[in-house]
C-alpha cells in the first residue's frame, strides 16, 4: 500500500519498517481474493467502511489516500478500540477494497429488506441482494449468542444510532 501511494522505494520503505518496528516486514504477496468481502462478519465491516469513504469523496473534502485514512479511523471508531481483539478489517484491506471497487470486481449494491449498501461482486442484479443483518448466516445468530460485546449491552453505541 506505502509503496503505490507514496513516492518512496521499495527499499527505503523496508529500512524505514526496519528501523520503527525493530525486524523485517512479512514477506509474501498480499492476499487477492474478492471473496474475503463476501463472509458475512467481513462483509458488514467492510460495507461500514466503505460507506464511510463514499461519504467523504462525495463531501469533497477527501480525496485518495486521505478519504481511505479519515474513513478508517471513522471504522476504528465505530468497532471500538478498547477491544484487546484486533479490529476485523485492517487498514491494507481497507485500501484493497477501495482496489477492488475502483478496478469494478466488487460494487456497493442494497439491500432489498433494509435499503442498507453493502459490498457485493460485480454485476450483482438489481433487488436481489439481502444483507447478512436481515437473513444471518446460522453461524452468526450463534457467535452473537456465545459473544459478551455486542451493541445491545452497550448505551454508548445505542446513543450514537439515534
Amino acid at each position: 500500500m506505502l509503496e503505490s501511494e507514496t513516492q518512496l522505494s521499495r527499499g527505503r520503505l523496508i529500512k524505514l519498517y526496519k528501523e520503527l518496528r525493530g525486524n523485517p516486514p512479512p514477506k509474501g504477496m498480499l492476499p487477492f481474493s474478492t471473496d474475503w468481502f463476501m463472509t458475512w462478519e467481513q462483509n458488514i465491516h467492510s460495507s461500514m467502511f466503505y460507506n464511510a469513504y463514499r461519504f467523504l469523496l462525495t463531501s469533497g473534502h477527501y480525496r485518495g489516500i486521505n478519504a481511505i485514512v479519515r474513513a478508517y479511523r471513522l471504522y476504528l471508531e465505530q468497532c471500538g478500540t478498547e477491544s484487546t481483539n484486533p479490529p476485523i478489517l485492517a487498514l491494507t484491506r481497507a485500501w484493497t477494497l477501495v482496489r477492488f471497487v475502483d478496478s469494478g470486481m466488487l460494487q456497493p449494491s442494497t439491500c432489498r429488506c433494509c435499503g442498507g449498501t453493502f459490498i457485493t461482486h460485480a454485476h450483482q442484479p438489481v433487488n436481489s441482494f439481502a444483507c447478512s443483518l436481515c437473513q444471518p448466516p446460522s453461524r452468526a445468530i450463534k457467535k452473537r449468542k456465545h459473544s459478551c460485546q455486542f451493541a445491545d449491552i452497550h448505551p454508548q453505541v445505542l446513543g450514537q444510532i439515534q
